[in-house]
């Protein structure tokens, strides 16, 4: 594992290589090495041993897909702002045709382009695309609290106790839906608007917070991730590099 061989990408150590391809946080790979759950091509590794993304990984008996390009991305650090409209999925391929995010991109600089948190077909607003695993893994895990904000369109006239109900929060099936900040926007047509904020990005969290309360969401879309906001100027379907 520790040798380099000519003409191949240089070998890292393993809780490095395999942070910035996504599979994990450096801290969590290092626990899996420690417990002796992680093998390098049928060996099990230890911490300061190094490999190579060519190599084979099997967590637990089972292979971890690790992609070359993806792995080495993380050397030249790119983010990606994306309008997402509805009817896409954030999905690179969908078994029932619909289009997808990804047919929309451009190429990154290298590696290739890993999504920030999803967004469900029906919602639209905010994704950011990165060519580095780790930054995907920091910006997307629970422990890290990255601030959403959505706009969100339901159904009716609800009545002032929806926000505090929504600020005390609501037990779902996985898990308490803590939203930090709920602003009433205003109603038009039979619909009422709220702006709201979370720290966690759970599957369609928002719509089953809002639908456990008996109100159906309508419209819904991200306005905003941790510091990166939705332009104004960016139109769905358009995606822009952000500067270094």
């Amino acid at each position: 594992m520790n040798d380099q061989v000519s003409g191949e990408r240089p070998s890292e150590r393993i809780q490095k290589l395999l942070a910035a391809a996504g599979v994990g946080s450096r801290r969590g790979i290092e626990e899996w090495i420690r417990a002796g759950r992680l093998t390098v091509n049928g060996q099990v590794v230890k911490l300061g041993d190094r490999a190579r993304a060519t190599d084979h990984f099997e967590l637990d008996g089972k292979p971890l897909q690790v992609e070359p390009d993806a792995a080495a991305g993380a050397a030249n650090t790119t983010i990606l702002m994306y309008h997402k409209p509805v009817g896409e999925v954030t999905t690179r391929h969908d078994p029932q045709g619909r289009p997808t995010v990804f047919e929309r991109l451009p190429a990154p600089p290298s590696g290739r382009w890993v999504v920030v948190g999803r967004l469900d077909t029906n919602t639209s607003g905010l994704l950011l695309f990165t060519n580095d695993g780790a930054l995907a893994h920091r910006l997307m895990h629970p422990s890290f609290e990255v601030e959403r904000r959505y706009l969100v369109r339901v159904r009716g006239t609800p009545g002032p106790d929806l926000v505090s109900q929504l600020l005390k929060g609501v037990m779902l099936e996985d898990g308490l839906a803590q939203f930090s900040l709920v602003e009433p926007q205003g109603r038009s047509e039979g619909h009422s608007w709220y702006q709201v904020t979370l720290h966690e990005g759970r599957n369609r969290e928002v719509r089953r917070a809002f639908e456990a309360l008996g109100y159906e969401v309508s419209r819904l879309k991200r306005l905003s991730y941790g510091p990166y906001v939705l332009p104004d100027d960016l139109g769905p379907g358009a995606a822009r590099l952000l500067p270094p």
